[in-house]
C-alpha cells in the first residue's frame, strides 16, 4: 500500500511491487516482475517480462531493461553524461539485453547495451558496451572471462570459446531447466 503507481503506468500480471516503490507515468513493467523495496522506475522506462529489480534501484528515463534481467540492490543507473543542476539535459539511452545480470552497487553509465547474458560484477563501473555472456568487472569495468547460461563462470579466456556451457550445467539434469 505505500508504493505509488502513477495513473498511465502498465503493470503486467503477476508482478510484486514492494513497499516505498515508485512506478511513473508511461512507465511499463512486464508480467511476472519483482520490483523491491525503495525501487523508483522513471516516466517512459520499459521493464520486460520477469525482471527482478532488487532493493534502491532507480531505473530512470531512456533505460530499457529486457526479458529476465536482473538488477542488485542499489545498483546505478545514470541517464546524463555532462549532468548539471541548472539548464538543458540530454538524456542518453542505456539498453541491458534479454537475461543479463547486474551485480548490486554497480554503476551503469548511459549510453552503454548490455549483452544478452552477461553479467556485471557487483560494484563494477560499466563505461562502455558489454558483449553478449560476458563477465565484465572492475572499475572502469573490464572484460573478466565468459558466462553460461545458468551464470556461473565457464571460461576465463579473453576470447569466447565454442562452447559456454559450464562444468555446473552438465550435471544432476540442470541443462535442461536452463
Amino acid at each position: 500500500p505505500t508504493a505509488e503507481i502513477e495513473p498511465t503506468a502498465v503493470i503486467g500480471d503477476g508482478t510484486s511491487i514492494w513497499r516505498l516503490s515508485h512506478v511513473r507515468t508511461g512507465a511499463s513493467v512486464g508480467e511476472g516482475c519483482t520490483l523491491g523495496r525503495n525501487v523508483f522506475i522513471d516516466q517512459g522506462v520499459r521493464v520486460g517480462a520477469r525482471c527482478k529489480i532488487q532493493n534502491n534501484v532507480s531505473v530512470y528515463e531512456g533505460v530499457t531493461l529486457e526479458d529476465d534481467v536482473f538488477v542488485g540492490p542499489s545498483a546505478v543507473f545514470t541517464n546524463d553524461l555532462t549532468p548539471r543542476a541548472h539548464g538543458d539535459w540530454a538524456v542518453v539511452p542505456t539498453i541491458v539485453r534479454q537475461g543479463a545480470s547486474i551485480g548490486g552497487g554497480a554503476v551503469i553509465v548511459c549510453g552503454v547495451v548490455i549483452g544478452e547474458r552477461a553479467m556485471v560484477g557487483a560494484g563494477s563501473v560499466v563505461t562502455k558496451d558489454v558483449e553478449p555472456d560476458r563477465l565484465v568487472l572492475g572499475n572502469p569495468a573490464r572484460p573478466r572471462g565468459w558466462v553460461c547460461r545458468c551464470g556461473a563462470v565457464s571460461s576465463w579466456a579473453d576470447e569466447r570459446p565454442d562452447d559456454l556451457t559450464c562444468d555446473t550445467c552438465r550435471t544432476a539434469d540442470h541443462k535442461e531447466s536452463v
